[in-house]
């Protein structure tokens, strides 16, 4: 008699997470069409590949965003994720304020680059929605909040409550929040990860995975991957080191489980090679080509 409340339950998560899986599969279903879209024919075509690749604009934040998009588009990347004033990157705000959707759709649309995400940890989300939305939709990417705490799922549970009127923002935008782990952040720890798939039940909210930030705690990012699962909306190809080592195929990390993991969760989404406080464009652009020829080679041999 003890067991029937504990089955019951358990009839009752699962059936609640197949409610969760079958909506994030309706909600996700323009966002597919939107990163699968092959952005030019050829050898390189992306439609012939195993995966696609974005790039983040702040990794040209001293170049006008005419020549961030040219420059990304020219090194073979398939969608951009344009920052905004973190670090005094001036990409989405001037989006924003000058060009608008029609001007920001114009400009991708000129260099064949797809829009994938919007990262907005300086602004916030509901800032730059109506642009999103605008261009069709995409990732918002942002933080969690402060802290690292004892009880985890219930401060977990709290944190996602305060995220639902941004969740029907990103529905009314065609968009979703990806909530990125960060160091002494709510989302850092792998347990954390798993109170966040566990209690998110809106397909709307999902994570952003940095492996950099989940190499602290000395953490196998290939399973917390597996944690993730349909979950994972935007993922970093990022690792501990300085400058242009912070890169796939340049740092020391083997990407090549990541990769398998990425593959096994059937993640649909663009990688996003990464790194802070790049060097000069034409050094960031060598680095940038050199991670994605490795990373589409590795991707190749699964």
């Amino acid at each position: 008699m003890t067991n029937r409340p504990q089955l019951g339950l358990i009839r009752q998560e699962r059936q609640t997470r197949r409610r969760f899986v079958k909506r994030m599969t309706l909600a996700t279903t323009g966002l597919s069409a939107l990163v699968h879209a092959p952005r030019s024919a050829g050898a390189d075509d992306p439609g012939k590949r195993a995966m696609r690749l974005s790039c983040s604009s702040i990794n040209f934040s001293s170049l006008p965003i005419e020549q961030a998009v040219a420059r990304i588009a020219s090194l073979g990347f398939d969608a951009i994720d344009i920052w905004s004033a973190h670090a005094g990157c001036p990409h989405l705000d001037d989006c924003l304020n000058r060009l608008g959707h029609e001007g920001l759709t114009a400009l991708l649309k000129k260099h064949r680059l797809d829009l994938y995400s919007f990262s907005v940890y300086a602004g916030g989300f509901a800032k730059y929605a109506g642009l999103l939305g605008g261009c069709g939709g995409g990732v918002a990417v942002q933080g969690s909040r402060g802290g690292n705490p004892k009880d985890i799922r219930n401060e977990m549970k709290a944190f996602l409550e305060t995220l639902k009127p941004l969740a029907e923002l990103a529905e009314k935008n065609n968009s979703f929040l990806a909530i990125e782990n960060h160091s002494h952040a709510l989302l850092d720890a792998p347990d954390s990860f798993k109170a966040f798939v566990d209690l998110n039940d809106n397909p709307r909210i999902g994570i952003a995975l940095a492996p950099y930030h989940l190499q602290s705690w000395k953490a196998d990012v290939a399973q917390v991957i597996r944690t993730c699962g349909d979950q994972l909306l935007y993922v970093y190809g990022w690792q501990k080191g300085s400058s242009t080592n912070q890169l796939p195929g340049i740092g020391p990390v083997d990407f090549k489980p990541l990769l398998a993991a990425l593959k096994e969760v059937n993640f649909k989404y663009p990688l996003n090679p990464f790194l802070h406080h790049e060097p000069a464009p034409d050094e960031t652009s060598a680095a940038l080509r050199k991670s994605r020829a490795h990373l589409i080679r590795l991707a190749s041999q699964l």
